[in-house]
């Protein structure tokens, strides 16, 4: 039986095949340099400055690192080494041998990286601008629509386009469509043209439709992108003068039972089709200030926990297909957890704090974008509060044990500790907090929540509050937990998928939740379907010769 090939994130920038990295004090630009037969499998080529996951590999990786690693830089140019295509998107030949599911979370990897690049310039100033120096087609022009500026080159050529529609019977599915209309704004029957035009648009055209932001003569195109480079510099609070902390490569032991690092477990129960995460907090509290934390580095058990977080949830999505729930528990010293959030609380405006702070909210947001069930499980030992807390909020479904075990002497009654943490550090998608999102429409009920924080809860008080799904008792306890899991595997997984993520999202639709929560569930449609991927389908179709063959009905 021929094994698996499994995906692997781990990337540094000496091992880069697809992109170049240039440092001009406060100034970084990215080139994009695909190299055509560096691909992630052998049966396709990508030209064209086209990618696959593991081009979007290495740019998540360029994308961390600059948020870590660079704190000098202010702006970073993202362009093409090639003069005549910044990118023609995703590889279509690529896309047409991938599994669904591989198709899926590639275009929502994808988008998660675009996400990360936005809230770069959002929250932690540091700005990206596009120099589109060449055709940006499908998910290239997707990738300058995540920059703040798109400056295109004006040589009577160049084009931005989405050809997905007309070519491939897909759509601009990592967030195309949603950047054009809700970020972007440009006009709904302008998108509507332009949507179904593979030609494309270029020159004042384009700035006039709101596609770009400004057409710039090939002659002084170089020269003007790093003036409005330094220009948005400008204005950024990223400190000049100070070192960047190296991200190091992580401790990962990986088998066929699951992985693990010094802060995570994951232990794989095929049997329940369950992933079991248990989160190892430290025994004592190791350091007292934002100075130490920055001699730590990567390895603050913090950070290091996150990126672990982060690693995991990548590798299971792509890895492990077949897992239905994530299930979260946690160990250690619940004062290491609050010691952790008073640092980032009374150091709020230092750089490194904001981009751990940044860092957790998208891993959070990761773990609920990955299409699983979520349960945390919350026993004596446990330690879920603060930070931590979230992942009790996170779920789907949280158990509490309502008393000890028998068997286990010594041991208390577990506690939930919500902080400030809880209410605002970590937004969702749709841009409110996992408490507000939870007693949403229940105004009194968040308003009681809100008098305990700060305070330890009991399994009594969270069942009261509603902090927790169920409480059990050590003699339902395990039947409970392995009737859910059970239950869930049985489950169809594309009609779980589809439940969670219209439960997960109340209240404000910002353009990430129509993203994840609308536009990748639509994405996820139509890639079955026979007009993009049967035998006469446009994928399979694409770049042969013949014409793909639709059923014309409309459903």
């Amino acid at each position: 039986m021929k094994s698996k090939q499994l995906v692997n994130f781990d990337t540094d920038p000496k091992s880069y095949k697809h992109w170049e990295l240039e440092f001009d004090n406060s100034v970084a630009t990215l080139k994009m340099k695909v190299n055509p037969i560096a691909g992630l499998r052998d049966d396709y080529e990508l030209k064209l400055n086209s990618y696959d996951l593991g081009v979007d590999i290495e740019l998540y990786d360029v994308v961390q690192r600059m948020r870590f690693e660079h704190p000098e830089v202010k702006a970073v140019i993202v362009t093409s080494a090639d003069d005549k295509v910044f990118c023609a998107g995703a590889n279509i030949q690529m896309l047409a041998g991938s599994t669904h599911h591989h198709k899926v979370n590639f275009c929502k990897f994808t988008n998660e990286t675009r996400n990360s690049i936005e809230d770069s310039t959002e929250f932690t100033g540091t700005t990206w601008l596009a120099a589109v120096n060449g055709t940006a087609a499908g998910g290239g022009y997707e990738l300058a629509l995540a920059c703040d500026e798109i400056i295109l080159v004006d040589d009577k050529s160049s084009t931005v386009s989405f050809p997905e529609v007309p070519l491939l019977a897909v759509l601009p599915g990592t967030g195309g469509l949603t950047r054009v209309v809700d970020k972007r704004h440009v006009r709904r029957d302008l998108a509507d043209v332009f949507a179904v035009k593979a030609e494309g648009i270029k020159g004042s055209q384009a700035v006039k439709w709101g596609l770009v932001d400004e057409v710039v003569p090939k002659s002084r195109f170089e020269e003007h992108v790093r003036e409005r480079a330094l220009q948005r510099a400008e204005g950024s609070s990223r400190p000049s003068n100070e070192s960047g902390i190296a991200l190091v490569p992580l401790e990962r032991l990986e088998t066929e039972g699951g992985l693990s690092y010094p802060h995570l477990e994951v232990r794989y129960d095929r049997e329940l089709s369950s992933a079991f995460f248990t989160i190892k907090v430290p025994t004592s509290i190791t350091v007292a200030d934002v100075a130490q934390v920055k001699a730590l580095g990567s390895s603050f058990w913090l950070l290091a926990l996150c990126r672990e977080l982060d690693d995991a949830a990548l590798r299971l999505r792509f890895n492990e297909p077949e897992i239905c729930s994530w299930v979260f528990e946690s160990t250690g010293d619940p004062d290491v957890v609050l010691a952790a959030d008073d640092l980032l609380r009374s150091n709020s405006d230092d750089w490194l704090v904001k981009e751990i702070r940044h860092y957790l909210k998208r891993t959070f947001n990761r773990l609920e974008l990955s299409s699983h069930t979520l349960v945390t499980l919350i026993k004596p030992g446990s330690c879920f509060v603060g930070t931590l807390a979230e992942l009790v909020l996170v779920a789907d479904r949280s158990f509490m044990l309502d008393g000890t075990f028998s068997d286990e002497d010594g041991t208390s009654a577990p506690l939930v500790g919500l902080t400030d943490a809880n209410d605002g550090w970590y937004p969702m998608v749709n841009r409110i907090s996992r408490l507000e999102s939870r007693f949403f429409g229940r105004p009194e009920e968040l308003r009681d929540v809100r008098t305990t924080l700060g305070k330890q809860l009991s399994s009594e008080d969270c069942e009261e509050l509603g902090v927790v799904t169920f409480i059990f008792d050590e003699i339902d306890w395990d039947d409970e937990v392995r009737i859910l899991l059970e239950e869930q595997a049985s489950f169809s997984p594309d009609a779980l998928t589809g439940l969670e993520a219209n439960c997960r999202y109340v209240g404000p639709e910002t353009m990430e939740s129509k993203i994840f929560a609308r536009l990748s569930a639509w994405q996820n449609w139509i890639f079955q379907r026979p007009n993009a991927v049967g035998p006469e389908g446009a994928l399979q179709s694409y770049g042969t010769g013949s014409r793909p063959i639709y059923n014309r009905e409309r459903i």
